[in-house]
């Protein structure tokens, strides 16, 4: 039986002699001339853009459209946690109930109602996408536009959450 270790040193010297093959069949790294780079370019200008002015729903007063709209966000939100008992009620009784039967469909329901509450909260948050793009776009200070956003996208995720626990207790 042939010993192991003898095998290594010939298949070892093998690779190491594909290493050291004839360096002319391999094209060179070295810098071409044709990449070196000589000489200065001037820029070309470019035709000024004009960027259309984005109107936001808010009116003059940037602050007190905001405050409004998140105002119309917490409302939102405040009827859709109103809601959550009722749905989590239906969604109890439907638990462990067959698809289709009556108290899965009210299940089904109370959620639809959800969804629909949720959706009043993710309008306001689609006007405030909008005002931020368009301070954005115009490159004007979008902070408060930031606060507002940050403020109604915590709220859509927390009625999100609530959603998907109650979808996940009657699937």
């Amino acid at each position: 039986m042939i010993d192991r270790k003898h095998l290594v040193f010939p298949f070892a010297a093998l690779l190491v002699a594909g290493c050291a093959a004839s360096s002319d069949r391999y094209p060179s790294l070295a810098v071409r001339d044709v990449e070196r780079a000589e000489g200065t370019f001037d820029p070309v200008p470019g035709p000024q853009l004009d960027v259309p002015e984005v109107e936001g729903d808010v009116g003059p007063d940037l602050g007190a459209g905001l405050t409004s709209l998140v105002a119309d966000a917490q409302a939102a939100h405040t009827a859709f946690t109103d809601a959550v008992p009722a749905a989590e009620r239906s969604v109890r009784a439907a638990s462990g109930s067959s698809i289709g039967s009556d108290s899965w469909a009210a299940a089904q329901v109370a959620l639809a109602d959800l969804d629909s509450a949720r959706s009043n909260a993710a309008i306001v948050l689609g006007e405030l996408d909008t005002l931020y793009t368009a301070a954005t776009v115009q490159a004007e200070d979008a902070t408060a536009i930031v606060e507002a956003r940050n403020t109604v996208i915590a709220l859509v995720s927390e009625e999100d959450s609530v959603l998907e626990r109650l979808r996940a207790q009657i699937r």
